[in-house]
């Protein structure tokens, strides 16, 4: 088997001996796949359906030296899972396990791996046209979509968009060098853009359970966390606790850090939390979840991957923590340094929950991590079983003193904006006429709004990470405005003062004629040329300056400089 299951570092420019081109009955290829066993192929359901009566699995890494024959194989279908879109045009499943008729060497299969997906950097092996021996796609994997839990692939370059010739391809983490799901292309809108997607290893251990042998890495939830039979009956359900904790894993709630309280004798508290933690999770989220949805109360049912890492804390180490969390990330290397370490310097960012996080070994201790975490980025859902001392401190160090301290560094943005770059655009717009300028009026007066009511309103220890709903000033929504407001006044600045340097140049330019002027007419007046030097001149004097009006008097001056035989004019 391929070592580890990836490519590896010395082998990163060779073709991966696991990668499958698969073509149909009429000869043409039809898409990609992954061997994951010496017999076993993994690949999408379309590409098997668009492959007709044969199917045929072509190993290009194991070709002959020069132009030697590439091994074929006849595969046929073991396990399909088709490509279905709801009335929502949302798509889910499209999936295949093929059963080759001779099986390959031992050496050649990778496996799978369960790894967080958000924002990590992948490259996917296909065959699109014209590239029969298969060429290498770089992407972002920049997160979740749909009801299935798909994830967007965003390419490297606009050149390196999957095309046909890509479905099935492995997807490869970059830093790991692991397989972490399959290429998904088959989606184009009425614009003629082309999104790719991939079905990350947790979808499809759940659409095809059989690939479970061949997957490697821990699943997403503890299992004390897991929805039990119980849970999913006819139980009671905490619908406002429900509702609370699905906005948060949809993004919905933009809380970074929720803290909530679930006592150890609130059973029907308990068994909502462990039923949205299922049903967030790609690989546990299973069919009858889904098609319950909607049968459940409203907005009890959070999109598949709302989280990352699913952990209980309970009699824990920190170390042991942080061991499952930088495993989660990918960040094994280098394996003698601290988990810890490896979170802190690494630019990884989770969606985390964390149940009984005061019945951890070292509550405070796991509170420094998850400070590690919420610096770096991290979404954090944490859960205690008591609101005693570990949870009061919780609350003031993960969220009442970082949003202090984010409220008073946005307080100090909104100033600036408010105050020198206003400022700096009326002085601009005082010195030129500001062609093309949409009025700012509105965005500083939302700008000056939003500064009061930081000002002016009083918070509280519930304002960003109670168990409630959100209390106090919407600082992520204070602070795109901030973004929106200050890139277009430093935008309109800068074109501002691009027109004040050319309002220079003008005059420069006008002065140089006139030297020229004087000296070819050796002082001589001229009415009609002098005329034309005055009104240029009080143009580029004028506050404000209209640029363009002074462009075409400078113009009109020195063309009637360069005129040829003004000496002549001048002597008759």
């Amino acid at each position: 088997m391929a070592a580890g299951g990836g490519v590896g570092a010395a082998s990163s420019t060779r073709t991966p001996s696991w990668a499958v081109r698969i073509r149909g009955a009429d000869g043409k290829i039809v898409g990609a796949g992954v061997l994951l066993s010496p017999d076993r192929v993994l690949t999408c359901a379309h590409v098997v359906e668009e492959a007709a009566d044969r199917i045929t699995a072509e190993f290009v890494a194991a070709a002959g030296p020069g132009n030697g024959a590439v091994p074929a194989v006849e595969a046929h279908v073991e396990a399909l899972v088709p490509n279905v879109v709801d009335a929502d045009g949302e798509y889910s499943g499209d999936l295949a396990l093929l059963r080759l008729a001779r099986p390959r060497p031992e050496e050649a299969p990778t496996r799978l791996h369960r790894l967080s997906a958000p924002d990590r950097q992948v490259r996917m092996y296909g065959f699109p046209v014209g590239y029969d021996g298969g060429v290498w796609f770089r992407a972002t994997a920049v997160g979740g979509t749909g009801r299935d839990g798909l994830v967007q692939l965003a390419p490297a370059t606009p050149g390196e968009v999957a095309t046909r010739g890509c479905s099935g391809a492995g997807v490869v983490d970059i830093p790991t060098g692991e397989v972490i799901g399959i290429v998904l292309n088959r989606k184009v809108d009425r614009n003629g853009n082309r999104f790719s997607y991939m079905s990350p290893a947790e979808t499809i251990v759940r659409y095809l359970p059989g690939v479970h042998r061949w997957t490697e890495g821990p699943t997403a939830v503890d299992a004390a966390l897991r929805s039990t039979a119980d849970d999913t009956s006819e139980a009671p359900l905490d619908e406002p606790f429900a509702q609370r904790l699905t906005a948060w894993l949809r993004g919905d709630d933009a809380r970074q850090v929720k803290i909530s309280v679930v006592r150890h004798d609130e059973a029907v508290r308990d068994a909502t939390l462990r039923r949205t933690i299922t049903l967030a999770d790609r690989e546990l989220r299973t069919p009858v979840s889904v098609d319950r949805a909607s049968l459940d109360p409203p907005d009890t049912v959070p999109s598949a991957g709302g989280h990352d890492l699913a952990l209980d804390a309970t009699r824990k180490t920190t170390a042991e923590i942080a061991g499952r969390i930088a495993e989660r990330m990918g960040l094994r290397n280098p394996p003698e340094r601290p988990a810890v370490d490896r979170i802190r310097d690494a630019k990884v960012t989770v969606s985390l929950v964390v149940f009984g996080v005061d019945e951890a070994r070292d509550p405070r201790a796991l509170l420094d991590l998850l400070d590690v975490l919420r610096a770096g980025g991290s979404r954090l859902l944490l859960v205690f079983r008591t609101a005693g001392d570990c949870h009061d401190e919780a609350c003031r160090r993960l969220v009442t003193e970082p949003a202090l301290e984010r409220r008073a560094r946005l307080v100090e943005r909104l100033r600036e904006i408010t105050g020198p770059l206003a400022r700096a655009l009326h002085e601009r717009r005082a010195t030129v006429v500001p062609y093309g300028v949409r009025p700012f009026d509105a965005d500083l007066v939302a700008a000056h709004a939003a500064l009061a009511d930081l000002t002016h309103r009083r918070t509280d220890g519930r304002t960003h990470g109670g168990d409630g709903p959100p209390h106090g000033p919407d600082l992520g929504g204070y602070e795109r405005l901030a973004d929106r407001v200050a890139t277009r006044l430093a935008g309109t600045v800068a074109r501002l003062d691009r027109l004040i340097d050319r309002r220079e140049e003008l005059r420069g330019r006008l002065r140089s004629y006139h030297v020229l002027h004087q000296r070819t007419t050796h002082g001589k007046e001229d009415p009609v040329v002098d005329a034309l030097y005055l009104r240029a001149h009080e143009l580029l004097q004028s506050r404000p300056c209209d640029i363009r009006a002074a462009e075409a008097a400078v113009r009109a001056y020195t063309r009637r400089v360069e005129q040829p035989h003004r000496g002549e004019e001048f002597s008759s």
